[in-house]
């Protein structure tokens, strides 16, 4: 655990309950409807809403709406399932809005 201290850190905007690390952004390119968003392979203190399919920019995709565990927040989505080739590498990552997200201490 003394390793996780030092690693920068994003926490929900809205009570600052720790959901991802920066080490685990596998993108930052990517659009939510309100703005920016970053592509994260991990993400931590979350619940998923239920599974539902949606047309995104990318294509037809099988996502999950992610809230912060404390406040109930909603932060971004979950990818569960993409059904072209090409966006195969999004499952199982999460999308969370940039701002949804400030960053912490970890």
């Amino acid at each position: 655990m003394a390793e996780l201290m030092g690693s920068r850190a994003y926490c929900c905007f809205r009570c600052q309950n720790l959901v991802a690390f920066h080490d685990d952004i596998v993108s930052k390119d990517f659009q939510a409807s309100n703005g920016r968003a970053f592509l994260f392979s991990h993400a931590m203190n979350i619940i998923l809403g239920p599974k539902e399919d949606r047309h995104l920019i990318t294509g037809l995709h099988t996502v999950a709406d992610v809230y912060c565990s404390d406040c109930g927040e909603e932060l971004g989505w979950k990818y569960v399932k993409a059904y072209e080739e090409t966006q195969k590498y999004k499952e199982g990552k999460c999308v969370l809005e940039k701002f949804k997200i400030v960053k912490g201490n970890g």
